[in-house]
């Protein structure tokens, strides 16, 4: 009698010689506290550049801002993570590789916690750095948009102070094109990690498919691509259903529930 496989059973890899949907996931996990944390920290830095650069557009700070993203925007991203790999084994300030020390099982709490930051700052740079330029262009482009609409011109009328008003009210009526940016981010981070991962030596995805791709483990690349496609869709999900609850309209249309 044949035996069937189970559907979430990915193969096995003779390379590592372990089945592949465990060996998938510890390097999963790995990729995507990388990306997520990339992702947030891009983004906290967007919004108020963005932000900034839309509230003195055609002005000083607005032209400072986007001199500095357009230089980001040049630099190709392998060139970039290179630099900074070049920068830490010359400085010898953070480490060059690797996701931990050797000794990390032996260091206290608050020191695995430094450690971990100090290993992680290389491809978090190099993530941020790449994807910054796109971000902050996309948020001050959405709030220059919404800046002379009459509600604000209205509230700026009632005196309400310009911080509120850019981060309380402006930067709500905007929402919508930044939700959808924010799941297209997911996937470019995703993307972007794997080379970054390789060129550091981070322990993730990025350097476990290079390694089946030389050695023809088919089942790995396969299960890897697979699992990159899964994190993909869901980012999108995620996007769509933030848009859903921020947005009354959407909720409002016929089949929408």
């Amino acid at each position: 009698m044949a035996r069937f496989r189970c559907p979430w059973d990915l193969g096995y890899s003779f390379s590592y010689n372990s089945p592949v949907g465990p060996l998938l996931w510890v390097r999963a996990r790995n990729t995507l506290f990388l990306t997520l944390t990339a992702t947030l920290l891009a983004w906290g830095l967007a919004l108020p550049l963005g932000v900034r650069s839309a509230e003195y557009l055609g002005r000083l700070p607005d032209s400072l801002v986007s001199w500095m993203m357009a230089a980001l925007l040049v630099v190709p991203d392998l060139a970039l993570a290179l630099g900074l790999l070049l920068f830490a084994a010359r400085s010898g300030w953070f480490p060059t590789g690797g996701m931990v020390s050797v000794d990390f099982n032996s260091l206290s709490p608050m020191n695995k916690l430094r450690d971990l930051a100090l290993h992680m700052t290389l491809p978090l740079l190099a993530l941020v750095l790449t994807a910054l330029p796109l971000l902050v262009r996309h948020v001050r482009a959405a709030i220059a948009d919404v800046l002379d609409a009459p509600f604000l011109l209205a509230a700026r009328g009632h005196g309400i102070p310009r911080h509120r008003l850019l981060y309380r009210y402006a930067l709500p009526a905007a929402a919508n094109p930044l939700i959808s940016l924010f799941g297209f981010s997911i996937g470019a981070l995703l993307s972007g990690s794997l080379l970054v991962e390789v060129v550091m030596s981070w322990p993730g995805l990025g350097p476990l498919l290079v390694e089946a791709i030389l050695s023809r483990d088919v089942y790995v690349v396969i299960g890897g691509v697979l699992l990159s496609t899964l994190f993909l869709v869901i980012g999108n999900l995620i996007a769509d259903l933030l848009l859903y609850w921020a947005d009354p309209r959407i909720r409002a249309e016929p089949g929408a529930k």
